[in-house]
């Protein structure tokens, strides 16, 4: 009886099943992803995870426990090489399995399991950011904050402008007063004054013409 036994032994025994998830780990770290069945590539999830955790630290020891795994000298060098610096951010979830299909022989349910970080199309489409509008004034919500910030954007635009004609006046202000003044050449008016002799004879005249008057 299997009762409380996890392990799906994949209708083979041990030495066989070691085997088969050797060869399918290193062709999952050289190829990066591989086609098989769905049982046998969550299998192939428990058994390979554990190894790319250990390969985030490049040490001796390290090395040797991969390659006790592997037996691979070529895919241990691959895997601390090239598979580690990718997944040294990642806390876990290195792999990542796409249903595809079933088989046609025997019906068996097909899949394709990958390494994550080597996916960057995938990767590129999951980024972009989706927006969600729900029935109950979601709209409304939306619109006010689409007015709000329309409203932003003319109140920037017109304080630009505004900085734009205070810059042109400021050029104009110091273009006139750098104009040369012309001068004005100023004539000074001399009185003509007549000699002192002329207001002398005068006061003569008057004495004649009052003694003339008198006789």
């Amino acid at each position: 009886m299997r009762h409380g036994n996890k392990i799906n032994h994949l209708g083979k025994k041990t030495g066989h099943r070691k085997a088969m998830l050797q060869n399918m780990a290193c062709s999952l770290i050289e190829h990066k992803r591989i086609s098989t069945t769905i049982a046998k590539a969550k299998t192939l999830r428990v058994f390979v995870e554990p190894i790319l955790t250990k390969a985030k630290t490049d040490s001796t020891h390290s090395r040797r426990v991969v390659f006790s795994y592997l037996q691979n000298k070529d895919m241990v060098t691959e895997l601390f090489r090239e598979v580690a610096p990718k997944i040294a951010n990642r806390a876990g979830g290195y792999t990542r399995i796409i249903r595809t299909g079933y088989r046609l022989g025997d019906n068996a349910e097909m899949c394709m399991i990958e390494l994550v970080d080597f996916n960057e199309l995938y990767n590129n489409e999951n980024t972009k950011k989706t927006t969600r509008r729900s029935r109950r004034g979601g709209a409304k919500k939306d619109e006010s904050v689409a007015m709000e910030a329309t409203e932003e954007t003319i109140v920037e635009e017109t304080t630009v402008e505004e900085v734009a004609v205070a810059e042109v006046v400021e050029e104009v202000v110091v273009e006139e007063t750098t104009k040369e003044v012309p001068t004005v050449e100023t004539t000074e008016i001399v009185e003509e004054t007549t000699p002192e002799a002329s207001s002398d004879e005068a006061p003569a005249a008057d004495e004649s013409e009052n003694s003339e008057e008198n006789a």
